[in-house]
């Protein structure tokens, strides 16, 4: 064994190819090319094949990584697809916006003394082989003749559907909006996750039986009530996420050209306000500030930069070390000449008119370690202003309210979350998963929520036989 892991340490981990910084950060084209297919085979061959692979225990959705990565091996890309459409049914998105580093990769055995095996690469490749070559798995159902409803049609909303459906459920998902895919759709843009890999994702599901239904607001178009009593659903799952934006509180809020990022973003992804031909373009001007240290904000601050804008800068209070969003994001950023300022806090937006041109900071220092395990900021009463045409906020979402405000006896939390007992809400039969109950989170987080509760829901409608 020895001699096997020296020998493999020998392997460079393989690069995945990207677009050129310079003409990406001009279009909306996808930063990231992918592997062929002796790319991803020599990067397969990297795998230590572990005894007990902490890789799938570092999976929220309990992938079998090691047994995909062996079929990509012998070219049997078919079952390496079947390895994970097991447990994950979106593969070429996870495969793109799962914070690998974070979870399967973090885990990896080779990480402790080198690069760990490119597991989110070699997931992209398997999810994208299959939709170009038009592979879609034979699924037996049995069907049982129930109905289930799911709220929202996001990452955990589409998980539980699938895991219903395979149980045979007749499952019916009601969209808010009027395209399908949640924050996939709305909230991530094309050059990271092309709208064209979501929607194929879903057709999945469509032949796998779900149906879907959009423009369909549940506590406006239909109540939770209605859903149970008169379209005798014998369960629901509330996957709705977390859409509202958080703002800063601070003077000047209101100023026409602060933006909010979850807005701004769906303007562009959804609406496609960066097409000339939009009915709802974005004018952002040339200096643009994005508070905030996420993968969102990394989103607006590169979205802004190919709108035209030609200074993009991130504020944000902490250091380097500690953003929170993906290393990937962070460099691609970098490479597209976006500017992070770090250690200053915005206190106050100025403006003339109502228009917005100034941002006044305060300069942090970072004080003792706080409950994140990152050093607290602290604020040194010296300030900067700073000349700006534009702010996008990113610090965060919380659940939209409508669904509580409208249902009696759901329990929520302070944030707004809803509060679950193994994912049922404290309305019987109706579950709860994902950034509806967490907080903003990670697409893979919620897709684990809905799985997990899809089972839940199993075991309550049974128990009521």
């Amino acid at each position: 064994m020895q001699s096997k892991v020296g020998e493999i340490m020998k392997i460079p981990r393989t690069k995945v190819k990207l677009q050129d910084a310079l003409k990406r950060s001009a279009n909306f084209e996808e930063v990231a090319l992918g592997y062929n297919l002796e790319e991803a085979q020599l990067e397969a061959t990297r795998c230590l094949d572990c005894k007990n692979p902490r890789c799938i225990d570092a999976c929220p959705v309990g992938v079998n990584i090691p047994e995909f990565l062996k079929h990509i091996i012998t070219n049997d890309l078919d079952r390496a697809y079947l390895e994970i459409y097991r447990d994950n049914i979106l593969p070429a998105v996870c495969g793109r916006v799962c914070p690998q580093e974070k979870q399967c990769e973090g885990s990896c055995i080779l990480a402790i003394k080198g690069e760990s095996v490119n597991i989110g690469a070699l997931e992209r490749f398997v999810g994208d082989v299959s939709l170009q070559t038009g592979y879609s798995p034979t699924e037996e159902i049995q069907e049982n003749n129930i109905k289930v409803g799911i709220i929202g049609s996001g990452p955990a909303g589409l998980s539980a559907a699938a895991s219903l459906r395979r149980m045979g459920y007749s499952v019916d998902i009601y969209e808010a909006l009027h395209e399908f895919g949640g924050v996939l759709k709305y909230g991530i843009p094309d050059f990271r996750l092309p709208k064209d890999v979501v929607t194929e994702e879903i057709d999945r599901l469509k032949n796998l039986g779900v149906v879907f239904y959009k423009n369909v607001i549940i506590g406006k178009s239909l109540t939770i009530d209605q859903l149970l009593n008169e379209m005798k659903y014998k369960a629901l799952f509330i996957g709705s996420g977390a859409g509202l934006p958080k703002g800063l509180g601070v003077e000047g809020e209101n100023l026409t050209g602060v933006i909010y990022a979850n807005e701004f973003l769906t303007r562009v992804n959804l609406m496609k306000a960066h097409k000339k031909s939009s009915a709802t373009p974005v004018k952002i001007g040339d200096n643009v500030a994005v508070v905030g240290g996420g993968n969102v904000a990394m989103d607006a601050a590169r979205t802004a930069k190919r709108l035209g804008s030609k200074n993009v800068f991130i504020l944000y209070r902490r250091d380097m070390d500690s953003l929170p969003a993906r290393l990937d994001e962070i460099h691609h950023a970098q490479e597209e000449g976006i500017v992070f300022r770090l250690l200053m806090n915005p206190i106050e937006f100025i403006g003339e008119k109502y228009i917005l041109n100034k941002v006044k900071c305060e300069i942090m220092e970072l004080g003792e370690l706080d409950a994140s395990g990152r050093r607290r900021p602290e604020p040194t009463g010296r300030y900067e202003m700073i000349d700006i045409d534009s702010v996008i906020i990113s610090i965060g979402q919380s659940p939209n309210p409508i669904i509580k405000d409208s249902t009696e006896n759901l329990v929520t939390n302070r944030w707004g979350c809803i509060e679950v007992e193994d994912h049922m809400t404290s309305i019987p039969g109706v579950f709860a998963g994902g950034d509806i109950v967490s907080g903003a989170a990670t697409v893979i987080l919620a897709m684990g929520a809905g799985k997990d509760a899809a089972f839940k829901m199993d075991e309550y409608i049974k128990s009521l036989k």
